[in-house]
C-alpha cells in the first residue's frame, strides 16, 4: 500500500495486521510506554475543511510516535489556486515523509497521490473517510466481536463516511443494510465495489427495517460542511431517520450505537442515545488516534 486514499487500498490481510498493530500501539500508550519509530519523521497536514478529531489525532499521533506534524490551512497554501496540486505535492515530497489531506474533492487527493513521491492519506474527502472507518471497525474488533457475524445498520445519509464503512464491512465480512431517503443512497459505484469484495449490502427506505435485529446502528449528521444551503430540505427528508429510543427498540438488545461526530444533537440522534449505555461513540473518537498511528506506520514500512 503506497497511499491510503480509500478503504479499497486495503487487502483483507492488511486489515488484520492493521488492527493488531493498532491494538499494540494503544496498549503501550495506555501504560505510557513510549514507542517512537518515527523519530525524525514529519507529516504535512493539509486542511481545506476544519476539524477537531482529525487534526488533533493526526498531530498527537505524530508527536507520540516521535515525529512531528506541520499544519497547512487552505488559506496558507491556496490549494489549486495560488499553487497547483501537483506542484504542492512535488514540493512537500522533498520535505516531509507523509502527507495527510482533508479536502472537498476526492480528485484533489488523486492528483496529489499521482505527483507525490511520499505516501498520501485521505483525512476526508467528498467520496470517503477511510481513517474513520478503520477506527470504527477496530472499535468493534477490540471488544472481541466476530465482525463476520455482525449485522450493521446505517441510518441516514449515504455519504462519504457511509461509503468507507460499507467498503470495510465488505472486507471484514460484516453484513450491512442502509436506510436512507430516496435520493440520498450511497453511490452506485461504491455499492458495486462492495459486492465485488463479496460484501452483503442491502438498501431500504425504512429505518425500522434496517434496525431490525441490528448488532450495530451507525448514523451521521444530515447536514455536512458545505451543505448548509440544503438544511431545510434535508431536515424534511430525514425526519423519520432519527436514532432514538424507539428506533433502538427494534435492534438487538445488545446493540452498539456509532456516530463519527460532530453530532447535531436532537437531529440525527438524541442525547439519550448518544450519551447512553449502548453508545461507543467516544471509543470511536479515541481510536482515531491509535488507528491513524497504525496507518502511518503501515505506510512508512514500520512495525
Amino acid at each position: 500500500m503506497s497511499h491510503f486514499l480509500s478503504v479499497r487500498d486495503l487487502a483483507r490481510d492488511d486489515v488484520a495486521r492493521l488492527f493488531a498493530l493498532t491494538a499494540a500501539l494503544k496498549a503501550k500508550q495506555k501504560v505510557r510506554d513510549r514507542v517512537t519509530p518515527l523519530q525524525g519523521r514529519t507529516m504535512a497536514l493539509i486542511f481545506e475543511k476544519p476539524s477537531l478529531r482529525t487534526r488533533v489525532t493526526f498531530e498527537v499521533a505524530m508527536v507520540q510516535l516521535g515525529g512531528a506534524a506541520v499544519y497547512l490551512s487552505a488559506q496558507e497554501i491556496g490549494l489549486g489556486k495560488r499553487e497547483s496540486v501537483p506542484d504542492i505535492a512535488r514540493n512537500l515530497s522533498r520535505w516531509v515523509d507523509v502527507v495527510g489531506a482533508r479536502v472537498f474533492s476526492h480528485r484533489t487527493l488523486d492528483q496529489m497521490a499521482e505527483h507525490a513521491s511520499v505516501p498520501v492519506i485521505n483525512a476526508l474527502s467528498d467520496l470517503e473517510h477511510p481513517c474513520q472507518a478503520v477506527a470504527d471497525f477496530f472499535t468493534l474488533w477490540e471488544r472481541g466481536l466476530d465482525l463476520a457475524k455482525l449485522r450493521l445498520a446505517w441510518v441516514g445519509d449515504g455519504n462519504n463516511v457511509c461509503h468507507s464503512v460499507l467498503l470495510l464491512a465488505a472486507l471484514c465480512g460484516t453484513s450491512a443494510v442502509v436506510a436512507s431517503p430516496p435520493g440520498f443512497e450511497p453511490e452506485p459505484a461504491i455499492l458495486e465495489a462492495c459486492r465485488d469484495l463479496g460484501g452483503r449490502v442491502r438498501l431500504t427506505t425504512d429505518p425500522r427495517e434496517a434496525a431490525e435485529g441490528a448488532n450495530v446502528i451507525y448514523t451521521d449528521t444530515w447536514i455536512s460542511m458545505g451543505q448548509e444551503a440544503e438544511r431545510e430540505r434535508r431536515l424534511e427528508a430525514f425526519q423519520r431517520y432519527q436514532l432514538n429510543e424507539t428506533l433502538l427498540s427494534f435492534a438487538d438488545p445488545e446493540v452498539l450505537v456509532m456516530h463519527c461526530l460532530p453530532a447535531h444533537r436532537g437531529e440525527e440522534i438524541t442525547d439519550a442515545i448518544l450519551d447512553g449505555p449502548r453508545s461507543v461513540i467516544l471509543d470511536q473518537a479515541e481510536n482515531r488516534l491509535h488507528a491513524q498511528k497504525g496507518i502511518i506506520i503501515h505506510l512508512l514500512g514500520g512495525e
